[in-house]
């Protein structure tokens, strides 16, 4: 069998780059800073020669990814903002404009908003289910378009390939952020991305214990430039967290089956509450964006917001406090699942429909608990919220 005609989960698991002389299961774990040679030539020659360039472990992630996303190179970074913040470095430089979806996770928001102006970039929002309002937002001196697809927050879809279609003949970058995604159900770089990032923390680490980013992309030019601005920045990865990232990579289509059936049911008997205004899943048919979600997407995870109807005062703190099971706390992918109310987050543009919203915003990770526990522990809150 070809790697082409095997499954994807068959080549996650089976991406060893065969360069050592014998064969683990897992790469060793080198923790090392300093990398010692032979002679002077293999000093100044070789690559790596230092252990923030990364050795074993991260280029077996490296090769790991390249397969998950179907991309050629692949760049490391210690968590997903500098991830994010390393791609759209590498695509802008001083006097250019950036746009960026309006539904952007907030730290990638803010370095597009505080960071790139004082580089001397502008960065600008833009509807993220408006395509004709990107168009419109297009300059001269625009170097790049950000996408974040859906928004982690409030889960809009753009239309990728029609973007793409707009920026080819202008030579503008496209960035996705495929976390949602994880490469498994979402493949950014075949619709017309030039670079795809993903914040492996969340899904492909799985188990909330460790940080890591990539940054993935065909291109070789495009490639040596995300390099040096890495270079420039002295952006690496620990080994460790490299590690239990590439650890979490071999069981990613397994565990993510099982947040997308779970997350599903969750958000199907979501819908059903007469305590909910609305479910913010493109995997549901109700979804303004599940025509897009059926066209560029393969499956979907635990990731979703939940709009509340108007809450009696002092309803979201009882709510919160009645909680067992669902954590209140940042970050998703983990094993546990989770729910954070999104209100103080949102900053979107003026005229948003996240101003005409009845109640609350709620963003909820559905884990790897019994279905039935995750609704009893709801089920105890909700009645705390309305009493």
């Amino acid at each position: 069998m070809t790697d082409d005609e095997a499954a994807p989960e068959t080549r996650l698991i089976h991406t060893r780059t065969g360069r050592l002389d014998r064969v683990t299961v897992n790469p060793p774990l080198e923790r090392a800073s300093t990398v010692l040679f032979r002679d002077e030539a293999g000093l100044y020659g070789a690559k790596p020669t230092y252990g923030r360039m990364g050795l074993t472990v991260h280029r077996e992630l490296e090769a790991a990814m390249g397969e998950l996303e179907g991309a050629a190179h692949t760049r490391l970074a210690s968590n997903g903002l500098q991830a994010c913040a390393l791609a759209i470095a590498a695509c802008v430089s001083s006097g250019g404009h950036l746009l960026f979806t309006d539904s952007a996770y907030g730290p990638t928001a803010r370095f597009c908003e505080r960071r790139l102006k004082a580089m001397g970039i502008e960065a600008e929002r833009f509807d993220p289910r408006d395509t004709a309002d990107l168009e419109r937002r297009l300059r001269p001196e625009t170097q790049a378009i950000f996408l974040e697809s859906p928004g982690s927050l409030t889960f809009e879809i753009a239309d990728l390939p029609a973007i793409a279609a707009i920026c080819k003949a202008r030579r503008i970058r496209i960035i996705c952020d495929n976390t949602w995604g994880a490469g498994l159900h979402h493949q950014p770089l075949a619709l017309g991305a030039d670079i795809s990032v993903q914040a492996l923390t969340k899904y492909v680490v799985g188990h909330a214990d460790a940080f890591a980013g990539a940054v993935m992309t065909r291109n070789g030019g495009l490639a040596a430039k995300i390099a040096a601005v890495s270079e420039d920045w002295g952006i690496g990865l620990a080994p460790d967290d490299a590690y239990l990232a590439l650890r979490g990579l071999r069981t990613l289509h397994t565990r993510l089956k099982a947040h997308e059936a779970a997350g599903l049911e969750m958000a199907q008997w979501l819908s059903a509450r007469p305590e909910v205004a609305d479910v913010l899943h493109p995997a549901l048919p109700t979804s303004p964006d599940h025509a897009l979600w059926t066209r560029d997407f393969t499956g979907s995870n635990g990731l979703f917001g939940v709009v509340l109807k108007p809450v009696p005062e002092g309803g979201m703190e009882r709510f919160f406090e009645a909680l067992s099971l669902f954590g209140l706390g940042f970050s998703w992918g983990g094993f546990e699942s989770l729910v954070i109310p999104c209100d103080q987050q949102l900053t979107r543009m003026k005229g948003s429909w996240t101003e005409q919203r009845s109640g609350p915003l709620l963003r909820f990770h559905i884990g790897l608990e019994a279905v039935r526990d995750l609704k009893a522990d709801l089920d105890t809150a909700f009645a705390a919220m309305s009493a």
